[in-house]
């Protein structure tokens, strides 16, 4: 709610309202959002624990394409989800759920995503889901992710999976610990494994436009994998958009997906 004189038109009250069921991976592969290969392609990517970003617009479906990526954590696994505003609803049967707090009228008692990080981490989680990296929480996140706490996921505002990479970077400068470029650069390159990039097409529907792996750095700079792509190909005069899903390159970890026999894509 936003009221006078913030607000110059009057009172501003916005509803964020989220459906009572719970969106699957099969629920948005029925809806053409991710097609049947991009599914094996998330599936195995959380069954080898990768670190995953979901990135995207704003409204363009990362918390719902983050829920259901969730959806395919085993059942084993004790999960940690942090949030700014409850949004997630996980259905394995061990999950904490932490909730940041706002400062009170004297500027006391906050509890930030940064210290729900911090302190998640004495309860020996599996896994770590948080909701949104806005800040210098990236940088603990960071952290964790390369010390043990494989097959964490997060969501992250941006406009392609490379951009991602560059605003987790931005937001981990932010913690104020002094840390040189290349070494925080190093730090993202080895701590997130892979990119979901969703995006909200013209004719309103969302996608799951790109998911890519992310390779060692070049030269100082992000490196990053396509392994599957939205193509557009036309828009009616309707707004309704038309296009498909490639299936790119071959993943690094197509080996490890064999030894655990976890189905993959078909590539030539």
């Amino acid at each position: 709610v936003t009221i006078p004189p913030i607000s110059r038109s009057g009172t501003v009250v916005s509803i964020r309202k989220f459906k009572r069921d719970v969106l699957t991976i099969e629920k948005l592969e029925a809806y053409s959002s991710v097609p049947h290969e991009g599914v094996l392609l998330l599936n195995a990517i959380v069954k080898l624990r990768k670190n995953t970003i979901v990135s995207g617009g704003t409204s363009s479906g990362k918390t719902s394409v983050l829920n259901a990526i969730s959806g395919l954590i085993p059942d084993s696994d004790r999960i940690l989800v942090l949030e700014d505003a409850s949004e997630l609803k996980l259905q394995q049967r061990h999950c904490i759920y932490f909730e940041t707090r706002k400062p009170d009228k004297n500027g006391e008692g906050e509890f930030s995503i940064r210290d729900l990080v911090i302190s998640s981490l004495r309860l020996r989680p599996d896994r770590l889901v948080i909701g949104e990296i806005r800040g210098a929480e990236a940088l603990d996140l960071l952290q964790a992710m390369n010390t043990g706490h494989s097959g964490s996921m997060s969501t992250i505002h941006a406009n392609s999976p490379i951009d991602a990479l560059r605003r987790m970077e931005t937001c981990a400068l932010t913690s104020g610990v002094e840390l040189p470029l290349s070494a925080v650069r190093m730090q993202v390159a080895s701590a997130i494994n892979c990119v979901v990039h969703t995006m909200r097409l013209p004719d309103g529907s969302r996608k799951i436009v790109d998911i890519s792996e992310v390779m060692p750095l070049n030269n100082g700079e992000y490196q990053m994998r396509q392994l599957m792509k939205w193509k557009t190909e036309s828009i009616a005069p309707d707004g309704a958009v038309r296009g498909h899903f490639n299936i790119c390159n071959k993943p690094s970890f197509a080996e490890d997906a064999r030894i655990m026999g976890i189905e993959l894509p078909e590539y030539d």
